[in-house]
């Protein structure tokens, strides 16, 4: 394992005070509506005073809510629903086709090679598992990654994983991972294309370039990037892209591996059972009987058991309607919340924006900070307790990464995307401005309130958080 010691970031501390949203400001005062419907858009949270409030939810990076088009393909595939590729009857045929029909707008979506096999998994840290038992020989990865492109490859023995600290500026990290993969022979290089503390976004195709030319491949965590970017398996020189459902407005539990499909017919399967298995014998002496197994290859090999339809029609979905959407539209709508926010948050005195590198030249939807005075579980129980409004707290399952940082506490999150306005991120930073200059007389002040049932009892748990949903 390498170990190479890199200066701790300390971002500077924003010294302008409050932002007086009674004046006029041209960018305040331009609405921005959501860009799509999704779940749970009408949904009221219930305040520490015992009223309700419209719920502003800025925690798409943990798990983005299901956009309204993918519920409605879920709905309708439960009315023709039958067990897939093993039944004759007229809706287990259906059902296999759609679920088959669901790989190939995966393969478009990411627009993978006509080769590529297209595994469909749990989510992104289960198809990292997978990734990871099929490697054979080293992997170099970052010290900045998402605990689920860490741990499945120091967990592995089946090659060294060497640690790459990265550097204060993404070209010097790039000269680092390149140094290194010069250094010894490794099979792969596992990146995350887009932090989900800070939001910033690694190029890419350079990085499949250095993993190439130095006789390594390119394994992408995309859980970040698929429902912000467009992603492409050829023209970035992708050799494995991984990515989760419930991140790309679908629900929980599914994601997907696609990739070159050597390495994973070589493997054993994942999950020896049904369907992974083409042919199972028993043979031997009557008292030492063994199975004699041929297996699959091809996604199959990897799918044992009775895969999750639904998942793959909901991701399958999800892909559709952002691909009708657009990313030129997506990234639009994205840059402007992301600029409202962040002029936002630096206009608050004893606000601290989180960053990795001193010239990212893109971030997603996603800002880490945290606040004077403030524990990062003490400022989420603040916004949701009097605002209405849900972010994450916690080190987000980057441990390694936090600690670099210098916030060993952790932070706090807040992230959106197509079911967010503009009256969502201006209640945001209202509520932040409040609690950081807790002397004004309408610090706990909330937005518009609900209809409804008025709650008197409010309960929260003291744990302070540290992780977030599975990938």
């Amino acid at each position: 394992m390498t170990a190479v010691v890199s200066q701790t970031i300390v971002p500077t501390v924003a010294d302008t005070p409050v932002a007086d949203t009674t004046v006029c400001d041209p960018v305040r005062d331009t609405a921005i509506a959501p860009l799509a419907a999704v779940a749970g858009a009408d949904e009221c949270a219930p305040l520490a005073d015992g009223t309700e409030i419209a719920y502003a939810n800025l925690d798409y990076a943990a798990s983005a809510p299901a956009l309204a088009a993918v519920a409605e393909a879920v709905t309708t595939a439960l009315t023709g629903y039958a067990s897939v590729h093993r039944g004759a009857g007229h809706l287990s045929q259906v059902t296999t086709r759609r679920y088959e029909q669901c790989r190939e707008t995966v393969r478009r979506f990411v627009r993978g090679r006509t080769d590529d096999t297209v595994v469909f998994t749990r989510n992104t840290t289960d198809a990292l598992n997978l990734a990871a038992h099929c490697v054979r020989g080293d992997v170099v990865v970052l010290d900045i990654e998402h605990h689920a492109n860490l741990l499945p490859w120091v967990s592995r023995e089946t090659g060294a994983t060497r640690i790459v600290t990265a550097r204060d500026t993404i070209e010097a990290t790039l000269d680092a991972v390149e140094c290194e993969l010069a250094a010894a022979p490794a099979a792969l290089l596992a990146v995350t294309a887009a932090s989900n503390v800070t939001g910033e976004v690694l190029p890419i195709g350079r990085l499949a370039a250095i993993a190439h030319r130095q006789g390594a491949r390119i394994l992408v965590d995309a859980a970040q990037l698929v429902a912000h970017r467009p992603v492409s398996v050829v023209s970035h020189g992708i050799d494995y892209l991984v990515f989760s459902g419930h991140k790309l407005y679908a629900p929980f539990g599914a994601g997907v591996l696609i990739g070159r499909p050597d390495w994973l017919d070589a493997a054993d399967p994942y999950l020896a059972g049904g369907g992974a298995s083409a042919a199972v014998a028993v043979v031997g002496e009557p008292d030492a009987n063994c199975a004699s197994t041929a297996w699959h290859t091809g996604a199959a090999r990897h799918e044992g058991g009775s895969p999750n339809v639904l998942g793959a029609v909901a991701i399958a979905a999800a892909c559709e309607a952002i691909t009708e959407i657009g990313f030129e539209t997506i990234g639009h709508h994205e840059h402007i919340l992301r600029k409202r926010l962040d002029a936002g948050l630096a206009a608050i005195d004893g606000v601290t924006p989180l960053r990795i590198f001193d010239d990212a030249p893109d971030r997603v939807g996603i800002a880490g900070f945290d606040v004077d005075g403030h524990t990062p579980r003490a400022v989420a129980e603040y916004l949701s307790d009097h605002h209405g409004i849900g972010v994450r707290d916690g080190k987000f399952c980057a441990h390694p990464l936090l600690n670099r940082l210098g916030r060993p506490d952790g932070a706090v999150r807040a992230s959106f995307g197509l079911g967010t306005g503009s009256a969502d991120i201006d209640r945001l930073v209202d509520a932040v401005g409040r609690l950081a200059v807790p002397h004004r007389a309408d610090a706990h002040r909330p937005g518009t309130r609900c209809a409804g049932t008025h709650h008197t009892d409010i309960h929260h748990t003291s744990d302070h958080h540290t992780g977030e949903p599975t990938s």
